[in-house]
């Protein structure tokens, strides 16, 4: 797609923003990610089922308490503009040549819809897949006490120094080069050194630095052991920004424009620079690589353990998958009744739309994704598949369980207490949903398709294709339901199939 059908997908996608709350978020989602190695966008990459874009919309949304945002993109705009979509109070604007985040918060901050807004500005990187409303929340509450007009959210490293590929967070130190103390002007923040920048100082000097007419110096070695790291998320005045967004150069190793560079120009023109710690500073981290981003994965999976681990009893916390949604509701039912003995096994995954009661229990890995309904007391066996598409649902009740490797898709209705045995497939389609009443028992190798099955049936070794399976009596005094077996369709074909 070309950049005129570019602009107008994301014209198209794109809604007028109310600026009456006074905040405006801001996401950078325009680079790609060469290191990680992928055909896909780097804000594409999920992080606990969810792409980081998504993710780092959600916790904007959250944490500034209304939904006004600027999401910048770039390489591969189309597929990050569509997986975003269509939101109310959310606009896109294009970076056509990626020119750093100087440039990306100039384009935003050119939008005709900012002119003369004198709010508040929240910069936040795409690719922060951790981050959440509170974060960003803290965040606000602490650049809105102070008489900043910038902040920046600043982590701490933990690791090995060469390996902290983040930019360095240069604060005036207690003694001066002329072995002054720094008094007030100790702490403050000076500017921002990315790593790049830090790996092509000389070794052989100190690197020097003058903060509001006080001198100080540190070597190389300092620099990259310095543990306090620049997060990328920002949070500006304006009219400060505004104004002084155009001053910045690509004075720098990569020839690039940095936000970050507003600090020392803030400085220089006597305005006030702060920074504030995230409370966890893995919830603020990026990422390059795979690895990385494989790192974040298990610490999205940490997380909802902890919040899991005293309702739902979890086999294996290194090895399940809980979507968000359904993370909220388990929490929900168990503030509102109690949960009672929730059981997940080893390797299950379970989709958004996922719904649990009471006393279900899910064993090894089972997957479940589209709308799927289990009722109080539920057991699903190992290896079980239960997936539907938009519209349609699966709904089992109360106390049926379903065997080991069965598979169960479309638009499907079980009744309470039914036992469906291993080998067995139920597929229900819109047009001919399948309808299995209470008692039932399915065994041996079993398809079901589009048929209704009554009450207290049971069904062996049989292919049935848009039936309707009655309960009829197999004795006079109607004390035994008769079974259904062997009923197979007719074959067809039947002449191109002939003997070795």
């Amino acid at each position: 797609m070309g950049k005129e059908e570019t602009l107008s997908l994301l014209e198209e996608l794109s809604s007028p923003l109310d600026l009456s709350g006074g905040t405006v978020g801001i996401i950078l989602a325009a680079g790609h990610g060469k290191r990680i190695k992928s055909e896909k966008s780097k804000m594409l990459h999920e992080i606990w089922g969810i792409p980081t874009v998504l993710r780092v919309r959600s916790a904007l949304e959250d944490g500034l308490g209304n939904s006004t945002q600027l999401v910048v993109v770039g390489i591969k705009a189309n597929e990050v503009a569509s997986s975003v979509g269509k939101k109310e109070n959310l606009k896109f604007v294009f970076q056509e040549k990626q020119n750093g985040t100087g440039d990306a918060v100039r384009i935003a901050m050119n939008n005709l819809e900012l002119s003369g807004f004198d709010g508040e500005i929240y910069i936040v990187p795409g690719d922060m897949g951790l981050i959440d409303g509170d974060t960003i929340s803290e965040f606000k509450k602490s650049f809105q006490k102070s008489n900043a007009d910038m902040t920046v959210l600043t982590g701490q490293y933990v690791g090995k120094p060469e390996n902290n590929l983040y930019g360095r967070i240069i604060r005036v130190p207690e003694s001066l080069s002329d072995g002054s103390s720094a008094g007030s002007l100790e702490g403050e923040v000076v500017e921002i050194i990315e790593h790049k920048d830090i790996l092509a100082i000389s070794s052989d000097e100190p690197f020097e630095l003058n903060h509001k007419g006080k001198k100080f110096q540190l070597t190389k070695d300092e620099l990259i052991n310095i543990s306090e790291f620049n997060t990328g998320v920002y949070g500006f005045r304006a009219t400060a920004l505004n104004n002084h967004l155009g001053t910045i150069t690509t004075d720098n190793v990569q020839g690039e424009l940095y936000v970050t560079d507003l600090i020392k120009i803030f400085n220089e023109n006597e305005m006030v620079v702060r920074a504030v710690k995230a409370t966890d500073s893995r919830l603020v981290e990026g990422f390059n690589v795979k690895s990385t981003l494989r790192e974040m994965e298990a610490i999205a999976r940490e997380r909802v353990y902890e919040k899991l681990k005293d309702v739902v009893t979890i086999e294996d916390q290194y090895d399940f998958f809980i979507a968000d949604e359904v993370v909220e509701r388990i929490l929900d039912l168990d503030s509102s009744e109690n949960s009672g003995d929730l059981h997940i096994h080893k390797g299950v995954y379970l989709g958004p739309e996922v719904h649990l009661s009471a006393g279900v229990e899910i064993c090894d890995n089972c997957h479940l994704t589209g709308e799927v309904h289990l009722g109080p007391h539920v057991i699903i066996s190992e290896r079980v598949v239960m997936s539907s598409f938009p519209g349609q649902a699966i709904k089992i009740r109360e106390g049926t369980t379903v065997l080991n490797g069965n598979e169960i898709k479309g638009m499907v209705s079980i009744g309470t207490g039914c036992l469906i045995e291993s080998r067995v497939s139920i597929t229900g389609s819109d047009e001919y949903p399948v309808n299995i009443g209470k008692d039932v028992h399915l065994r041996g190798v079993t398809y079901i398709f589009g048929s209704v099955i009554e009450d207290g049936v049971k069904i062996t070794h049989s292919v049935l294709k848009r039936k309707h399976v009655k309960n009829l009596s197999s004795n006079t005094d109607g004390s035994e339901v008769k079974k259904v077996r062997y009923i197979i369709p007719s074959p067809e074909g039947k002449d191109a199939v002939n003997e070795l």
